[in-house]
């Protein structure tokens, strides 16, 4: 089976990226001056163009599109590293949302993530086992007021910035999904990665309202795809401004992208990328589409997207020369996103994992 885009989803992949070319490049905050927010001018205008809303149903005031859409934009904002809640609110809060059947949750917050003026993350990791789909210390009791909150979630994205959170916790020795308020529970967090936001959420009777059971293998589905997607974007525009800069950086009279070393190192990025790139869209396909096969092939799409960048991110430090080594060029920034991606939902390994059989 070939896999091509539709000429309205190449469209859309233009309309995004001029929308980003136009706006420039990632922010590079000073180290004692560290970026807490996002840009509110580019978050309304991706708002304009109906980003948030693409794979929002109609009547809950999205798009209706598909999730393979919205990862066509998710992959554009990677390319520019662009540092905004996109992938948390727009991409994994709603789809989980969508996941649950939760008709009143749904008709409560998605318009807002739709429209962009409602930000909602997901508090699902936890210090002992990050990504994991069982065994949750957090937990939800009962009481006279109503559903209360105990634990400590970690690695929530964009925590200080939302406006809602989504928290995985055991009930009734099950792991289901509330709906909380963020107020006074969330502690910025210190981040390799600048251009993305993280935080610590601690939960001390927390009043929360239950969603239902969490769709966690939806969830990581979801994550998985929408990571690589942004992985790919990434490193195809780091390894096309690489190739450009061994044009113009000389060496004995001679661009170094002229010597048969750097082009066999150039050429082993190339190859990574683009076999990569086969299975990011397959991912994003087959989560698009509920496919049987979604869990397999987005755990294989975040492993060797994974593995592709942080080998571009690398080869671009080095091949940018000292250059690439100062604080004012974007070098550093793929680097770092492309460590904190790796990591980020779950290692190459650990999805390797999932789908190898025990030996």
């Amino acid at each position: 089976m070939r896999f091509a885009f539709t000429e309205e989803q190449e469209e859309l992949r233009r309309t995004v990226r001029k929308l980003l070319d136009r706006h420039g490049g990632p922010p590079v905050p000073a180290p004692e001056e560290p970026d807490t927010g996002f840009d509110p001018v580019l978050w309304k205008q991706l708002a304009e163009i109906g980003a948030h809303g693409l794979a929002v149903p109609e009547e809950h005031d999205g798009v209706g599109a598909t999730l393979l859409e919205t990862l066509i934009v998710v992959e554009e904002l990677g390319r520019r590293l662009v540092a905004n809640p996109f992938l948390g609110s727009t991409v994994l809060s709603a789809e989980t949302l969508l996941a649950t059947g939760n008709t009143d949750a749904c008709d409560r917050l998605l318009p807002g993530i739709a429209s962009g003026e409602r930000v909602v993350s997901v508090a699902w990791a936890e210090q002992k086992s990050p990504w994991s789909t069982t065994d949750f210390a957090t937990t939800a009791r009962m009481s006279d007021q109503g559903w209360l909150l105990d634990g400590h979630k970690t690695l929530v994205l964009d925590a200080a910035q939302a406006d809602t959170l989504l928290v995985v916790a055991t009930a009734d020795g099950e792991a289901s999904l509330f709906e909380a308020s963020p107020d006074g529970a969330v502690t910025p967090s210190a981040t390799l990665d600048l251009t993305r936001r993280m935080g610590e959420v601690q939960l001390a009777s927390t009043p929360a309202k239950l969603i239902g059971p969490a769709p966690l293998q939806r969830m990581s589905d979801v994550a998985a795809a929408a990571v690589a997607a942004e992985q790919i974007g990434a490193a195809q525009r780091w390894l096309h401004e690489t190739v450009e800069y061994t044009k113009l950086r000389k060496q004995f009279g001679r661009p170094i992208g002229s010597f048969q070393a750097i082009k066999h190192r150039l050429a082993d990025c190339y190859t990574a990328i683009e076999s990569a790139r086969s299975l990011s869209y397959a991912a994003s396909w087959a989560v698009s589409t509920h496919d049987d096969r979604a869990t397999e092939l987005a755990a294989m799409a975040k492993s060797a997207c994974s593995e592709a960048y942080s080998l571009i991110a690398a080869e671009g430090v080095q091949l940018h020369g000292g250059i690439g080594i100062t604080w004012e060029h974007e070098a550093h920034l793929h680097l770092k996103r492309a460590h904190a991606t790796k990591h980020l939902f779950g290692t190459p390994q650990h999805h390797r994992e999932k789908i190898l059989p025990a030996r």
